[in-house]
């Protein structure tokens, strides 16, 4: 870029100047100020906050984007989605939004006046205020920000099915060193410039993070500019530090960037070009804490790690107070803002109107936008059942058929999109691939199976990127679902965090309009990870997610087909929630039919009569089960129970929502005690077969009056490369150890069955011998077959 270029006038650059020093001024008063927003008298002590928190040091770069983008949108009448990835630039989001006038919109107390401008800069990080990161509080954004790393993800993901939106994603140089954003820069072979949005990358290159160098600011300029371009995109750099040159180095780079997705826009959808394009992406080079102190008690602070967070701290140390005084009056608030505390109207002009104000943009509210999804009938995909336990099926793959629908009967809407790091087709959802492709915009050769410039099934082996683009298409109005391997989707916890955090403080901000819910099914899961061993055997992903809140989480373990069918329907009808939904892959048998499955998914749990023989009177023993392996060894227990000690009375539960467990007081779905005393009984043993680790069903129960006769079988961290069974074997999770353990538990039946407990550890040395003989389990494991009594 020439350095005479100069798109903005002497009028125009001196109104650029004057909105950048309103939101520098207005994120410096957040930080350090209580009282005295306008310095209308000498700054005190007493107008400072006791304690000084927030980030400075990436706040005036975001404050000269978005005055630029600005500009942009008021010329072009551009629908623009702002995201801040530098994740403590909230002083300068939330200045920004207050003097578009936004941020009094949305929350009224705080007016555009000196009163309002006090009680804006006392809320920022102040108990009972608001964060310091461009939360679910702050008008504009879909991005929390608190953990670095997942901005670019979420800026395709909300671009995605949005033809008319761009999305200016500004990403931090710190930002820029984490996994999941050296991934996601891949965005751009998946984005289809004809029925997408546009994303502009804007790299904030400023140098350090709290105490070090970042990687990207220590690497020669054309090793920088190779890298982008092998990314695939155009960097264009923007680079200095004198405010007037900058500016119109800005505008002029942002003039460059935005004709070039014009452009891109014009050529694939009036031209029908369909090559990938070379989108443009912008680098930002300015100092950390640009315009701030240059130096503190002699210290490097401008340009320097050291303006990272707040740049000085102790006003009580001679010479701080007035220093910060000097930083504040260098922004000059008396010509800014009028005798009331208003922003002077030139300077809000700047600002454009209505929804086309970036804080006001509908996309970033989305549940403004949100459609409910058109759901098929499920009676089309039931599995057909003669009896409990007389078919066999594979649950996802029926999964799969009944998602096809769901994409087909939401084609036009396009609001729908399915997630999957590469393993859509091994969790047998290939039936989608009937009706959608895998969207793809890199090269496609002729044999490549189902890859197209526009599709609905979004695969790329990251964990970190499915998240991240489910998320943003979420946040914007949308509807999605994301299967993984349970081993792998631990990859995502922290993420689940974060959005579990967005959601409660969305759900406590009145104007933000709900979400469609998270939904995740967890399959190749651990019990049926016999062929991948100990490293793809975990189920933690389950505890993870019960200890976020409980107006958020929600569990689970359907354990056939049908009731998998009940439970997505449910999910992708629900809102606000993180739904996790465990279910096998493999042949398994099947137990309900479709409208035994609809009432038992209605309750979340329930007593299985067929299964059970406690009618006359009261059961010795309650045979529990959560999850689809532990349901087939449940029963298979039972079976070898009636065979062994007929007299036994026996109640078999199955438990899909896990949540039931809980107590009413702790969570929505939990049942209250008369109910959870009905079913388990108030003082008889409970032998529970559970998915996951058997601890999470003690946390769970703690509060019940018979936790303390429950025992639970479940996963003990032992797996490797076996068989089916015998995972369950080593586990203590099989038939025979759930059957062992009610000999124990019910005192009456040991004389009884003191043969048949010799019998059964019989059974376990031959299973193991036989095993490690035949590489496979015995034919009694492999043939049984459930037989209603």
């Amino acid at each position: 870029m020439s350095e005479t270029t100069s798109p903005l006038s002497e009028g125009e650059l001196a109104l650029f100047d004057k909105w950048w020093a309103a939101a520098n001024y207005l994120s410096v008063a957040q930080i350090y100020l209580l009282d005295n927003p306008l310095l209308r008298e000498k700054l005190t002590l007493e107008h400072t906050k006791p304690r000084l928190l927030g980030h400075w040091g990436t706040t005036p770069g975001l404050n000269f984007l978005y005055l630029h983008l600005n500009r942009i949108i008021r010329r072009d009448k551009s629908s623009v989605l702002f995201v801040a990835g530098p994740g403590h630039g909230a002083p300068g989001v939330v200045a920004s939004t207050y003097l578009e006038g936004t941020y009094s919109e949305y929350f009224p107390e705080i007016t555009q006046d000196a009163a309002g401008l006090k009680k804006l800069v006392r809320q920022f990080s102040f108990p009972g205020g608001i964060p310091s990161h461009a939360a679910a509080t702050t008008p504009g954004s879909i991005h929390e920000g608190g953990e670095l790393g997942y901005s670019l993800s979420h800026s395709f993901g909300a671009a995605f099915d949005n033809p008319d939106l761009t999305i200016a994603c500004v990403v931090g140089d710190g930002e820029a060193e984490t996994g999941p954003l050296a991934t996601s820069w891949h965005g751009n072979k998946f984005l289809s410039p004809v029925a997408d949005g546009a994303v502009l990358p804007i790299l904030h290159l400023n140098g350090y993070k709290i105490a070090n160098p970042t990687v990207l600011a220590r690497i020669p300029t054309e090793e920088l500019l190779a890298l982008f371009r092998g990314y695939g995109y155009a960097p264009i750099l923007v680079e200095g530090h004198e405010p007037d040159l900058m500016h119109q180095k800005m505008a002029a780079a942002m003039d460059t960037a935005f004709a070039a997705i014009a452009a891109i826009r014009r050529a694939a959808r009036e031209e029908g070009k369909t090559e990938r394009p070379t989108w443009p992406m912008i680098i930002l080079r300015s100092p950390k804490g640009w315009t701030g102190p240059k130096t503190v008690d002699g210290l490097r602070t401008e340009g320097y790690w050291r303006s990272h967070q707040v740049p000085f701290s102790d006003l009580t140390k001679p010479g701080h107070l007035a220093l910060l005084e000097e930083w504040l009056r260098s922004y000059h608030p008396e010509s800014l803002f009028d005798e009331n505390g208003t922003l002077l109207p030139e300077i809000r002009a700047l600002a454009p109107e209505g929804q086309l104000r970036m804080s006001d943009n509908p996309h970033a509210n989305g549940g403004i936008l949100r459609r409910p999804l058109r759901l098929p009938d499920l009676a089309a995909h039931a599995v057909a059942l003669s009896a409990p336990g007389a078919a066999i099926g594979e649950a996802t793959r029926v999964l799969g058929e009944w998602l096809r629908d769901v994409m087909t009967a939401n084609q036009d809407q396009r609001n729908f999109r399915v997630w999957s790091p590469d393993e859509n087709n091994s969790n047998r959802l290939n039936a989608l691939l009937d009706v959608t492709d895998r969207q793809w915009e890199a090269e496609r050769f002729d044999y490549d199976d189902h890859l197209a410039p526009e599709g609905r099934v979004m695969e790329i082996l990251s964990e970190h990127t499915c998240q991240g683009w489910l998320e943003g298409y979420l946040l914007t109005g949308r509807h999605g679902f994301f299967s993984c391997y349970e081993a792998f989707v631990h990859i995502v916890d922290s993420m689940v965090n974060q959005h579990a955090k967005w959601l409660k403080e969305a759900n406590e901000t009145p104007w933000r309009r709900s979400i469609s819910s998270m939904n995740y099914l967890l399959t190749s899961h651990v019990w049926r990870q016999d062929h991948n061993g100990f490293s793809h055997q975990d189920p933690g992903f389950i505890d993870h997610v019960v200890n976020k809140r409980a107006d958020v989480a929600r569990v689970y373990l359907p354990p056939d087909a049908n009731t998998l069918l009940c439970v997505a329907r449910h999910c992708l009808e629900s809102w606000d929630r993180i739904n996790v939904i465990v279910a096998g892959k493999q042949p398994e048998w099947q137990w309900l039919d479709m409208d035994a499955a609809i009432r038992h998914c209605a309750q979340g749990i329930g007593i299985w009569e067929w299964a059970s023989n406690d009618r006359d009177g009261g059961p010795d023993v309650v045979m529990a089960c959560a999850g689809d392996v532990p349901t087939m060894e449940t029963l298979a227990a039972v079976s070898l129970l009636r065979r062994h000690v007929p007299e036994l009375k026996i109640r078999v539960v199955n438990v899909v929502d896990l949540l039931t467990l809980q107590a009413k007081e702790q969570h929505p779905h939990g049942l209250d005690e008369a109910t959870f005393e009905m079913i388990f009984t108030k003082d008889r043993p409970v032998i529970f077969a559970f998915h996951g680790y058997p601890q999470l069903i003690h946390q769970l129960i703690y509060r019940r009056s018979n936790c303390r006769n429950f025992h639970v079988h479940g996963f003990r961290e032992e797996g490797t490369t076996t068989t089916p069974f015998d995972m369950t074997v080593r586990n203590h999770l099989s038939r025979y150890h759930l059957a062992l353990n009610v000999f124990r538990r019910v005192p009456s039946m040991a004389a009884k069955a003191a043969y048949a407990t010799q019998a059964i550890q019989d059974r376990l040395v031959e299973h193991r011998l036989y095993v490690r003989e035949h590489g496979q389990d015995m034919p009694e494991i492999r043939n049984w077959k459930w037989e209603t009594p």
